[in-house]
């Protein structure tokens, strides 16, 4: 009882920013999962409901729209602490993230009067002034800045210019409130899945004991795979697994409930109204179903390159010629809902079964069955992975024929094997700092490839080496550097490296004429001399012989 009495006045003292500040803080400075955990499950213990709401939005992709521009903030605060641009500049190129630096150089002015207000009110704020004259949206902020400590200006920042992130998990989120509702992690998902609105939704409507799911606009959480760490023999009898292609386009749910139909991406985005092609199947595809599958450009029931869908994707308005260059089908591969009821719980043999008497009579090129690979051994099923890229595929996905439709990336039942990606090596010819924990070292690199006498650029990294190589590349930048662009440097190109990607495809955009999908860096080649490097023919090769 005194326990409780204790956080009741803790709470009371501090405001629903200061709160949320302080679990940003908690969040950052610790890379346990266990502990990220526990600081969620001891904000949703305390927090009031109103921000509660707010919080999962924000981790789950729903904050405001930027309100202000970064321009308009980075100038209020010069007029502050006034200090000349140039100051600004370096400060922000050292320190690497602008809300951090704003938080920073502000850290010295006074406070006025401590902020006493939600982390609900400042959200709904940003709503309210995003169309307001600059006058308004400066007043506002400057005024916050003035009632608020560094960590509450930091997340502040952070939240006013649509930047905000960190690294939790949405399963980390889900897992907290399942803690602490006491309900299924699967149940608390599909509940905070699909499309509602922090500013009209209650925590209670939201996630309350009493509350059924009835939007009928949900998608449930998707099933992900994990990568197979092994050889295939080592899932055992074949005749236990069903193969299938793994697709290269956009993982989808197609929703037909109450004679609407809906087509959500895997980040929930809705996205019906930029596939007109889908709208036909409102009309063919039975009531009470959910169905999981990809969103590809196909032909003739043979898809097309990724590159193809890259060219439909952002459009608001999809022309007449764009419908005919660059048709797109949904291939189905799971059904989790049928006739109203939840399937996911059902083994994947019957619901396949039940998914192909649903999808074989509805006959229309928007919708097709992802075909089921026949094979006898895992002999015969690594030669056909051999025809993934002429396929257009990615590789194979296998999944048990007896597994359930789980949430999230879970092991044991669904395994992805994808075909070794695409190689070359190049230059690293500039070098910039990264973000987040990276935000002091240069991380994110620009990579050429020969053109003759000459380097070409063709590509961008950040990832795929260890922290130790990531320190190694930075003292060399430091002490390598020709010129500077502002947060961008020139070096000497002398650090040769492995580019692995999954495609190439033809850009006008590019220098080098080519576009890579999915770029890292596999290997650092401290055997190889710039002189060794791969050429633009070689890209342009490539192109011809992969190309997307």
């Amino acid at each position: 009882m005194s326990e409780n009495v204790g956080i009741e006045s803790k709470t009371a003292e501090i405001s629903g920013l200061q709160m949320f500040a302080e679990l940003v803080t908690e969040l950052s400075s610790s890379t346990k999962t266990n502990d990220k955990l526990q600081s969620l499950v001891d904000y949703f213990a305390t927090a009031p409901d109103g921000d509660k709401v707010w919080v999962i939005a924000i981790f789950s992709g729903r904050r405001p729209r930027r309100a202000v521009n970064s321009r308009l903030m980075r100038e209020w605060c010069l007029e502050i602490i006034d200090i000349p641009d140039w100051l600004f500049g370096e400060c922000y190129s050292t320190v690497g993230d602008l809300s951090e630096t704003l938080a920073l150089l502000l850290s010295e002015v006074e406070i006025v009067k401590p902020q006493n207000e939600s982390l609900g009110f400042y959200l709904e704020k940003f709503i309210d002034i995003e169309k307001e004259d600059e006058s308004i949206k400066k007043k506002f902020i400057v005024e916050s800045w003035q009632q608020m400590n560094s960590k509450e200006k930091f997340v502040f920042n952070k939240l006013i210019t649509g930047s905000f992130r960190i690294g939790v998990s949405q399963k980390t989120i889900v897992n907290a409130l399942a803690i602490i509702l006491g309900i299924s992690p699967s149940a608390i998902a599909h509940k905070i899945s699909g499309n509602w609105n922090p500013v009209t939704t209650s925590f209670n409507e939201l996630l309350g004991e009493d509350v059924s799911v009835t939007d009928f606009s949900k998608p449930y959480p998707f099933y992900l795979a994990y990568a197979i760490d092994d050889t295939v023999e080592t899932l055992g009898d074949t005749n236990l697994w069903q193969a299938e292609w793994k697709w290269d386009g956009i993982r989808g749910q197609m929703i037909k409930r109450n004679n609407e139909l809906l087509v959500w991406s895997r980040g929930e985005e809705l996205m019906t109204e930029k596939f007109p092609e889908y709208y036909i199947l409102k009309d063919l595809l039975p009531d009470g179903i959910v169905l999981d599958g990809e969103i590809i450009p196909a032909v003739d029931g043979k898809p097309l390159p990724f590159a193809i869908l890259q060219t439909r994707i952002g459009r608001k308005n999809i022309s007449k010629k764009q419908l005919q260059e660059a048709p797109i089908s949904f291939f189905v591969y799971d059904l989790l809902e049928n006739n109203y009821e939840d399937w996911r719980e059902k083994p994947l043999s019957e619901r396949r079964k039940k998914l192909e008497e649903i999808i074989l009579p509805v006959n229309n090129k928007a919708i097709q069955l992802s075909p089921i690979i026949d094979f006898n051994s895992w002999d015969d099923l690594t030669e056909l992975r051999k025809q993934s890229r002429e396929r257009n595929s990615e590789g194979i996905m296998l999944k048990r024929k007896d597994s359930l439709y789980k949430v999230g990336r879970k092991r044991g039942d669904w395994w992805k094997w994808k075909i070794d990606p695409l190689t070359i090596d190049c230059v690293m010819v500039y070098a910039q700092k990264g973000s987040g924990r990276r935000s002091n070292l240069y991380t994110d690199y620009t990579f050429a490839v020969k053109d003759g006498d000459e380097l070409t650029t063709f590509t961008k990294a950040y990832s795929g080496l260890t922290d130790k190589e990531f320190a190694q590349i930075d003292h060399f930048v430091k002490r390598n550097s020709i010129e500077k662009f502002g947060p961008v440097r020139t070096v000497k190109p002398e650090l040769v490296f492995e580019i692995a990607f999954e495609g190439i495809a033809e850009s006008k955009r590019h220098k080098s004429g080519v576009a890579l999908r999915f770029p890292r860096m596999s290997r650092w080649r401290k055997d190889k001399t710039v002189g060794d490097i791969n050429t633009l023919d070689d890209l342009k090769e490539m192109l011809k012989m992969y190309g997307k």
